[in-house]
Formats: structure tokens, sequence, C-alpha cells
């Protein structure tokens, strides 16, 4: 009893010693048929514990315009956490950032498709896309890929700013 009496004591009455970290919200990514990056991509989103339910569309512009994601911001793959977009391959540290703080965005973006963004770390050579070409030639080996880069947050009127350099 003495025991029961010192760890409520010490926890609080009914509150935990730890309090759990609440899991994120999911992500819905949207992507071109037969993507293996972003196939990738969403394997790096899991990794890091969300949870993440790739849609395959025939139209990305039109994704693209329904989330309203500026011309010069676009990428490959789009997706919807929260209330905000994603576009693009965007670090989940920075989406886990853009939750925490919830900055009033329409969301964030790395525009392109650069090397060493999440998804886009290895590519054989051949692949100069690495986006909707697969690899037929197994004897070419790959090799890493990797240029800086900069997630852009989208405030609401469209203008951007940088939200993180990588």
């Amino acid at each position: 009893m003495l025991k029961k009496a010192l760890l409520i004591g010490l926890t609080g009455f009914g509150t935990p010693l730890f309090a759990a970290e609440s899991a994120p919200p999911p992500i819905t990514l949207y992507t071109p048929k037969v993507c293996i990056t972003c196939i990738d991509y969403a394997e790096h989103l899991r990794k890091a514990g969300f949870v993440v339910t790739i849609k395959a569309s025939d139209d990305m512009d039109a994704v693209k315009r329904r989330l309203k994601v500026p011309k010069d911001l676009e990428s490959v793959p789009s997706a919807t956490v929260g209330n905000y977009f994603v576009e693009g391959h965007v670090p989940a540290d920075d989406i886990k950032e853009l939750l925490r703080d919830k900055p009033k965005a329409r969301g964030i973006a790395v525009p392109g498709l650069p090397m060493g963004a999440p998804g886009r770390e290895y590519s054989a050579p051949i692949c100069d896309t690495g986006c909707t070409v697969l690899d037929t030639d197994t004897s070419v080996e790959d090799r890493v890929r990797r240029e800086l880069y900069n997630t852009l947050l989208v405030k609401p009127d469209g203008d951007t700013s940088v939200f993180n350099r990588h």
C-alpha cells in the first residue's frame, strides 16, 4: 500500500510517468502511376511514424489544382496531412515541425526533384528522371545522389519563405 501511495504521489493521481507521444495525423500521398521514388518516399514517411495511404492518379495536374499548389513549386508527388498540403519529396522531420508549430500556411514544398531528398537518395545512372522509369539494366551500380535544396513554407497568399535548408 505504501508503494502505491508513493507512486501516486510521484506521478500525480492517475497520470502516467511519461506522456505518450501522440501519433501524427495520416498522410494521403498522391502519385503518378508507376513512380518508384514516390514509393520510396512513402516508405521514408512510414519509417518516421506516419500512416501513409498512396493514391495513384492519372491526372496529377488536377490534384495539384485542387490542393492549390503554386505552379512554380510543383514536384511529382503531392500529399495532404492535417490542414496542409505537402508538395514534393519533403523530409518527414519538416512535416513533423509543420504539424507541431502549426504556422498559418497552405503547406510546404520541395519544388522539382532534388537529388538527395527523401526517396531520391539513390538512383541508377541510366535513370535520369528517377521517378517514372524502371531500370532494367541490373549490371549498373546504384549511386548516391545529393544536392542542396530548401523546403519552402507556402503562406496563405501563395508567397513563400525558406522553412528548412537541406
